[in-house]
């Protein structure tokens, strides 16, 4: 089964290895969450999405990362998730339907949709990694620990 919702993940949600697993796991869980999407050029390795460099020059978002909006809208995507925020800002993006998320906001908003599985998936996460859940999630996505905690 896969999410109608899609994602375009920049590089900087990729790298911190708590936040990328639990994207990535919330992607497979038996009901998907959302759809991730990344570039060559995002990612560095092989693209899930091509042919969308004839975008790029459109957009009007920090120019270093005006591809990521270009990916995003060339696989119809949602949202943008990024940790650098004021590189997407608003009205850059609402000419093509996206938003932007941290990936603190992003995750708070997937456990929403169904808190108990998103719960669960974490608590797996969590055992898999010998950490108890506060020390997988404080130190990346605080909002969402809260969130949880509550």
């Amino acid at each position: 089964m896969i999410s109608q919702y899609v994602s375009v993940l920049d590089a900087c949600v990729l790298t911190p290895m708590p936040v990328v697993d639990t994207l990535l796991r919330l992607a497979e869980a038996e009901r998907p969450f959302y759809t991730p999407q990344w570039s060559a050029q995002i990612l560095g390795e092989s693209a899930m999405v091509s042919g969308y460099e004839s975008l790029i020059p459109a957009m009007t978002n920090h120019p270093g990362d005006r591809h990521i909006p270009a990916v995003a809208v060339k696989c119809g995507a949602d949202s943008i998730v990024s940790d650098n925020t004021r590189h997407f800002p608003p009205e850059s993006l609402a000419p093509y339907g996206l938003e932007c998320f941290s990936a603190d906001r992003f995750l708070a908003h997937l456990y929403h949709l169904d808190p108990a599985a998103f719960t669960g998936i974490l608590l797996e996460q969590a055992r898999d990694i010998e950490r108890t859940l506060p020390q997988l999630l404080a130190r990346h996505v605080p909002s969402l620990s809260k969130l949880i905690r509550e």
